[in-house]
């Protein structure tokens, strides 16, 4: 049986009894004629709402309510306080999300507290009508929202609504339709759904301003473009190695280090420019060196550094990081001596926040003990000191895992080899950790097994993706399970469903995690794809997401 869920966009006038009263009318009844409150109803939560409208704050919250006919739905409810230019709030956008539910109404309690029929009154006087996404029609004399400035709907509204719920907008009717084909709005919201940093690297993409910030956001929501294609470059990575890793600054990818013949750990530099009419590897002369390694992590902060920790050298495991600055006129390895750093690790996984700060994860020390820890690192400080992140419950220590971060500071790992008891098994599970709160802790978001989803795996691809949501594929896969197939998984859901992506192309055999890196938000570079051997690096996949990069 399908549940049915639709939205709702409304713009209030402040006056703060009709906001309340709005949303407490059907709330508070369970029919037409209905003149009292059913016990179901949390007043709390309407005492919520008034205590945010009084004190001019934003409010979210769920609440039950009923249709005309009684029947009940629940009621998903944000407001959000819109300022004028006094910085005196004029309005709110409230929007709702409505879902049908079962719930036994029953018959009603004596003791419940009757409703007054001159609030109904007094409410349908001074009611204006809003505008919802399921009418059609639409009186402009009822409308306060259309007797707004398109400045002020620009700006002050529109420009904080996702790129699903504009294009609903300017379906309401022609003015609106006329004020979101505006590219300057479709920036606002593209940044205020996906943050400043994603939509700047969103504008150094080779057509993305020939394909303009509306059709962007509508193929990065919607994937409908997203296609695999094969590369041939120029060049060489020589010595021949395996076990590296690879990592995206600006349009350029950018080799570290790896496993040589013999087990020989390498230490070389290696970039190819995407945006070269013919790329080609180029080794980078740099000085300083560090030690040479296999099994570490490749990161890239501040625009132009890149960072590596860890991995295997020749005197076994390490925990130490040197930074490079790929844009300085002559390129030098520094090392980073951070205070109280985390024990020698290989196969580990890391990630950036806000990039300036590095976060460890995991990983294999030593007489091959699977590590559970997180560490964070701020590179930019005068004294670096490693921190690790404390929580009461951690996910069962693995290597091979991934990373990614989403909705700001929110971190996301998934699969890995894991410790089963006395086993190691591949894992499917999903776990969650927001290092904004002050205690952060893991939380299972999904468990391995659960229908649809990817089958277990290690050393895979993980591609955040702008709005939150996770793109997995590659890696080890046991059985006959193909480990090209994408699955999508949207970490911001209440609950979150994996999702299969089928996505036309030649895609890669093989993608492994350590030799894949993301390029511009917006592309996947697959390194060694087809064969699975890490020195055939003449040949690339790329899984584009945009139809302006193809």
């Amino acid at each position: 049986m399908l549940t049915r869920t639709f939205r709702s966009i409304c713009l209030f006038n402040v006056n703060h009894f009709f906001v309340l009263f709005f949303f407490s009318r059907f709330l508070q009844c369970r029919g037409p004629f209905a003149q009292r409150r059913h016990p179901l109803v949390d007043a709390t939560v309407v005492s919520e709402i008034r205590k945010c409208v009084e004190e001019g704050i934003e409010f979210q919250g769920d609440l039950l309510n009923f249709r005309k006919d009684g029947s009940p739905l629940m009621n998903r409810l944000q407001l959000t306080p819109i300022y004028g230019d006094d910085d005196i709030i004029t309005h709110y956008i409230g929007i709702q999300f409505f879902t049908d539910t079962n719930v036994e109404l029953g018959p009603l309690l004596s003791s419940t507290v009757k409703e007054s029929a001159r609030s109904d009154r007094l409410i349908a006087s001074h009611v204006v009508q809003p505008i919802s996404a399921g009418h059609g029609l639409i009186c402009r004399e009822l409308c306060s929202m259309l007797q707004l400035s398109d400045e002020v709907l620009c700006q002050k509204i529109f420009s904080r609504l996702s790129p699903r719920d504009i294009a609903s907008v300017g379906s309401v009717c022609r003015r609106l339709y006329e004020l979101t084909k505006n590219e300057d709005l479709w920036k606002m919201v593209c940044q205020n759904a996906w943050g400043s940093e994603t939509t700047r690297a969103l504008e150094t993409v080779p057509g993305a301003k020939r394909l303009g910030w509306e059709r962007l956001a509508r193929e990065l929501t919607t994937l409908e473009a997203a296609a695999w294609r094969k590369l041939r470059v120029g060049g060489a990575v020589e010595p021949s190695r395996c076990n590296f890793s690879a990592c995206a600054v600006g349009n350029r990818v950018v080799l570290f280090g790896g496993e040589g013949v013999n087990m020989q750990p390498m230490n070389d530099t290696f970039v190819l420019d995407l945006n070269a009419s013919n790329p080609e590897w180029r080794h980078v002369k740099v000085t300083s060196a560090p030690p040479g390694r296999w099994g570490h992590t490749l990161s890239c902060l501040n625009g132009s550094w890149l960072v590596v920790f860890g991995g295997c050298g020749t005197q076994g495991l390490l925990n130490d990081v040197f930074i490079l600055d790929l844009d300085a006129q002559f390129p030098a390895w520094r090392e980073i001596s951070g205070l109280a750093p985390p024990m020698p690790r290989s196969w580990h996984s890391s990630c950036t926040l806000d990039d300036t700060k590095l976060v460890v994860s995991g990983g294999c020390a030593d007489s091959g003990v699977l590590l559970s820890d997180t560490h964070l690192l701020d590179v930019t400080m005068e004294k670096p000191v490693w921190r690790e992140i404390p929580a009461s419950w951690t996910p069962p220590s693995r290597l091979g895992h991934s990373l990614s971060v989403y909705d700001g500071r929110k971190i996301l790992m998934f699969g890995g080899l894991a410790k089963s008891g006395p086993l190691r098994l591949r894992s499917s599970d999903v776990f969650t950790m927001d290092l904004s709160e002050e205690e952060p802790c893991w939380r299972c978001i999904t468990g391995s097994g659960m229908p649809g989803g990817p089958p277990p795996r290690l050393d895979h691809v993980a591609v955040s993706l702008p709005g939150g949501r996770i793109l997995i594929f590659g890696g080890s896969v046991a059985g006959l399970h193909s480990a090209s197939q994408l699955y999508l998984l949207d970490p911001t859901e209440e609950k979150p469903t994996w999702r299969i992506l089928n996505v036309p192309g030649s895609p890669p055999r093989f993608a492994w995690g350590h030799s894949t890196c993301v390029v511009g938000g917006t592309r996947a570079i697959v390194l060694g794809g087809q064969t699975g051997e890490e020195w055939m690096l003449s040949e690339l996949y790329e899984l584009s997401l945009a139809s302006s990069i193809m």
